[in-house]
């Protein structure tokens, strides 16, 4: 196999992907069309299994010591009646971690200190894909062409790349909720490690950070495109009736701060994750709904998954299959239990429909709970496993990484 590879996406799956392949030895160059890596103004929740693939890319104990552990919470209607309660506990006893909150902007941070500082290219749009008569692949950039044996496409639910190697596939497309979030510009009293309130066609909900400070966001379930002149003061007339600690975090908030993005899924799964020396990964293989927070967890397993791939398989085309094989079946799992969690959740309006919800999850027993948890977040890196003609790593690149 080759050892050169080109990632288009310069975002949480495309920077992993660079991670795991340096780390078994290949030459990367991520490629991002922004000039700052970040996503600053928002957090992440990450599960057990996002966890375990940081840990497999060698950033696991700098994340969670960045990180705060979802010990204590559940999800609440808007009167603050409890509908369920999250034992963070049982939770890490069952799968190894709790649930862990960090600011976005720190995992980025982290990412990126994992790389060479001349694996980033910054500020530079990625052009088509194409084919080398040398069996090679080549991405256009403005300032010329970038040769490589491999290219994972990371650029995200709009990818061009996704959409040049899948013509004929619908796309991404609208879910039916937009999203408004942010970080508090300070502490907020009475703000707990996690809690989702579900009502008439709208969730509200929140993570504690490090810091003291607590991420919010708010789910509405509006027509696409629905902006709003003043987006705080709307969240305030809409939430105003909410229980504690819902109105102070909006209060701790400068307007600013507040990011506003509709919420669009590949609803029609892709038939595969790879074409030719060409693979998907993260929202550009699977962009899914955040009703479980597994959206970026899937992508890090993905980069994990490829990066053992390629390096156990005797071929490039070869690798790209058994990835395809063991990601797109889980990932599109996740993707279809997202898309329901929401449907039941905020999106239900009808009032009978959201009384009926409420009874059966006041009535459900915990152990139920766990167990649904458990399907997403109870998962293990695999092993690379060497077969015959599999790329052996050698020379000075292999002793410099990190193991």
């Amino acid at each position: 196999m080759g050892d050169r590879a080109v990632i288009v996406g310069g975002g949480i799956g495309g920077l992993a992907a660079a991670i795991g392949l340096h780390r078994t030895g290949w030459e990367v160059t991520v490629v991002e069309r922004t000039t700052v890596l970040d996503d600053a103004g928002a957090a992440i929740s990450l599960a057990a299994n996002g966890l375990r693939a940081l840990d497999e890319l060698g950033v696991g104990e700098a994340v969670r010591a960045a990180a705060r552990g979802q010990y204590a919470g559940g999800t609440r209607t808007p009167g603050g009646t409890w509908l369920t309660r999250m034992d963070g506990r049982a939770l890490e006893a069952a799968v190894g971690a709790p649930i862990m909150g960090v600011p976005r902007a720190e995992l980025h941070r982290l990412l990126r200190a994992a790389l060479p500082a001349d694996a980033l290219l910054t500020a530079t749009e990625a052009g088509p894909v194409r084919a080398t008569g040398t069996g090679r692949v080549q991405v256009e950039l403005a300032e010329g062409t970038l040769e490589a044996d491999l290219v994972v496409a990371a650029d995200g639910v709009g990818s061009r790349t996704r959409g040049r190697l899948f013509p004929a596939h619908p796309g991404p497309v609208y879910s039916g909720s937009t999203v408004l979030r942010a970080i508090t510009d300070r502490p907020v009293d009475g703000c707990g490690d996690f809690e989702l309130t579900w009502g008439r066609g709208a969730e509200f909900g929140h993570i504690g950070l490090r810091d003291g400070r607590a991420e919010w966001h708010a789910v509405l379930t509006v027509p696409e495109g629905t902006r709003f002149p003043d987006p705080l003061a709307e969240l305030r007339r809409r939430f105003h009736g909410w229980h504690a600690p819902v109105p102070a975090l909006l209060d701790a908030t400068r307007p600013a701060a507040v990011l506003h993005h509709d919420v669009r899924e590949l609803r029609t799964p892709l038939p595969s994750y790879a074409v030719g020396r060409v693979a998907l990964l993260g929202d550009a293989a699977h962009a899914m709904t955040p009703n479980l927070g597994q959206g970026a967890c899937q992508a890090l397993e993905d980069a994990v998954v490829l990066a053992a791939a390629l390096a156990g398989g005797p071929t490039v085309e070869a690798a790209l299959t058994r990835y395809d094989a063991e990601r797109r079946p889980r990932s599109q799992a996740v993707a279809r239990a997202a898309r329901r969690a929401g449907r039941m959740g905020h999106q239900l309006s009808h009032p009978l429909a959201v009384t009926a919800r409420d009874t059966a999850m006041r009535l459900a027993p915990s152990g139920a709970t766990l167990r649904m948890i458990l399907r997403h977040h109870d998962w293990r890196p695999p092993k690379p496993g060497r077969t015959p003609g599999a790329r052996q790593p050698s020379g000075d690149r292999w002793k410099g990484a990190s193991t």
